[in-house]
């Protein structure tokens, strides 16, 4: 039977120390707060009051609840106040040193069947059960920021910790109304492991100009559904603590990924350290606050901007859904649209699935029934390529294969008249090869929609190094004019999204193939500890594991990246046949 607790500490109130104490006192627990001085105490019990203060204005919590739990904290800054505790979670500065001397004087001060528990986010918990006689004590509870809202707490067991130590800090756990993930001592956990891996790497593609800042993050929050941009999350964490992070999980486990980029020490040093000093890779109207203000790195509008071509009439080559979808979403806005399949019959599905999808647009009143009208007007089906030649822009929406891809650009580029611009929307191939093809590569670009469609507001317009400027300005001004939000960005496998969202999910399937967590776990880290709308193996089987496995060798072979070599799992289990939802059966096990 799990342990009850009446009284636990918290040791440090910054953010996130005091929101820890705060979610205890709320709880009913009576809490002892403390920090290193009368000035830190001060300052903490200034972020339980604030923090209470917005729940209050919001409803969440009443004057009298408020009052309650504000005197269910008892706020110090002595650790011998913490004598008679159950319960202490240690909440200061991410350094080893200082978590080890707090956890060395805990041990002589808290009574022997007392918890010290740590909230690192990265460091050993481990290295810090051993400076104290209490080993077996010693446990990590990793919250997440802000504590009082995130409902994730990862439970880190060491290799000696006490199977009812666990059983008790889980039932805590969910005494707090929190969702718990139990896991071993590693580097990072579930979610941190996985996160910052990720935020690295777009980092990187931001240092090396491969593309804005405000690309990068409006790409991964459209085109992923993520609750913010890697850059701006950054940001929000604070530069020194994701160095930190970055540089104790490389320390632990010399994943290449994991070393920190090197101009994230380069605006620790410059003190660019996020929001909380005012700039990071964004300028902020002030210390600590959210709202960002232009800077010299901040596009100007209309800058650098490059006439277009006009556009009156697009060819869409393709039968598929991509392609039926692109077909519509031009006919709605005005664009009179030829596409071309292969064979009547697909001209008809193509027709009747336009038809179909207008008319459900036009119940749920999203569309008139002129406009549908006017929008099957503006559609004309074809057979035959050669009814592209009038066409100002051609959308190759065909099979994701380079060699099929090359033949319809070599022959669109004797049928096409001159000044057309041909655009590919594959999301993994050489954009270029498919520029060879012709003998107009400047009038070549990558035009990467999302599907659905219909639905998704991002584009990203992928530029080669032979795309006149007129051309990536045409294409944006065209994403414009759609409704959608255009990214740019050079011809590199995966693009943007591609390069960033794969090699997460497949440091997930590794991680899974390590026995460190299960699949379950996995998902449900990423989706309560970072908001993510599903967790990494839910959103491959929805992909595709044989659509995942290829764009993830694409990535290992174009960039030769060690860490980006395809999980052996995900290959075996492509090789089985397990191949997602559609086959009913991937990292999770579907209904028929």
């Amino acid at each position: 039977m799990a342990r009850e607790f009446s009284k636990v500490g918290v040791v440090g109130l910054g953010t996130m120390g005091a929101g820890i104490a705060e979610v205890f006192a709320r709880s009913g627990l009576e809490v002892v707060a403390v920090e290193v001085d009368d000035a830190a105490v001060h300052r903490g019990r200034t972020h339980v009051e604030d923090s209470t203060g917005r729940a209050l204005a919001r409803g969440k919590l009443t004057e009298a609840d408020r009052t309650a739990m504000m005197d269910r904290i008892s706020f110090s800054s002595s650790l011998e106040d913490l004598a008679d505790a159950e319960l202490v979670v240690e909440a200061i500065p991410e350094r080893m040193e200082l978590k080890a001397d707090v956890f060395a004087r805990l041990d002589k001060i808290c009574a022997p069947d007392a918890i010290l528990a740590t909230n690192t986010s990265s460091l050993s918990v481990t290295a810090l059960s051993v400076v104290t006689g209490r080993p077996s004590k010693v446990i990590g509870m990793h919250f997440f920021n802000p504590a009082p809202v995130m409902k994730l707490v990862e439970v880190i067991r060491t290799v000696v910790t006490e199977p009812q130590v666990v059983e008790d800090v889980e039932a805590l756990a969910a005494q707090l109304g929190k969702t718990d993930v139990t896991i071993g001592d590693k580097a990072g956990f579930i979610a941190n492991a996985l996160l910052f891996g990720y935020l690295n790497h777009a980092v990187s593609m931001y240092e090396q100009r491969y593309a804005t800042r405000e690309d990068i993050d409006a790409a991964m929050k459209l085109g992923c559904g993520l609750p913010m941009g890697p850059l701006a999350l950054m940001d929000l964490i604070g530069i020194d603590t994701a160095y930190e992070i970055l540089d104790t999980m490389y320390r632990q486990g010399r994943d290449r990924l994991h070393a920190p980029a090197p101009i994230i020490k380069q605006m620790m040093t410059a003190g660019r350290l996020g929001r909380k000093s005012g700039r990071g890779f964004y300028s902020y109207q002030s210390e600590g606050s959210p709202t960002v203000v232009d800077d010299d790195l901040t596009p100007a509008e209309g800058s650098g901007d490059v006439d277009g071509r006009p556009v009156r009439t697009v060819g869409v080559v393709g039968s598929g859904t991509m392609a039926t979808s692109i077909i519509e979403v031009f006919a709605k806005v005005g664009y009179d649209v030829v596409f071309v399949t292969r064979g009547r019959e697909k001209v008809d599905k193509v027709e009747k699935l336009v038809q179909r999808s207008l008319e459900k647009a036009v119940q749920r009143g999203k569309l008139s029934d002129q406009d549908r009208a006017a929008a099957l007007g503006r559609i004309t089906g074809s057979t035959r390529l050669d009814d592209l030649a009038g066409c100002d822009l051609v959308v190759e929406a065909v099979v994701e294969e380079l060699s099929v891809k090359q033949a319809l650009f070599a022959n669109l580029d004797e049928i096409v008249t001159r000044g057309a611009i041909l655009a590919t929307t594959t999301s993994s191939l050489p954009v270029i090869e498919c520029a060879a093809a012709t003998t107009r590569p400047a009038d070549v670009v990558g035009m990467h929609f999302f599907n659905p469609a219909t639905v998704m507001k991002l584009v990203e317009v992928v530029t080669t190094v032979a795309t006149a400027p007129e051309v990536t300005a045409t294409v944006r001004g065209l994403c414009s004019s759609l409704g959608k939000h255009a990214v740019t960005c050079g011809d590199r496998s995966g693009f943007i999204v591609n390069a960033l969202l794969f090699p997460y999910l497949n440091d997930a399937v590794k991680m899974l193939q390590a026995h460190y967590a299960t699949a379950e776990d996995i998902d449900s880290a990423m989706k309560v500890g970072c908001g993510y709308p599903m967790g990494p193996f839910e959103l491959i089987d929805v992909v595709g594991l044989d659509v995942s496995l290829a764009i993830q060798r694409e990535l290992y072979l174009e960039f030769r990246e060690p860490g980006f070599a395809p999980s052996p799992l995900m290959e075996q289990l492509v090789t089985a046949g397990y191949l997602g939802r559609k086959t009913g059966r991937g990292f999770h096990v579907y209904p028929n």
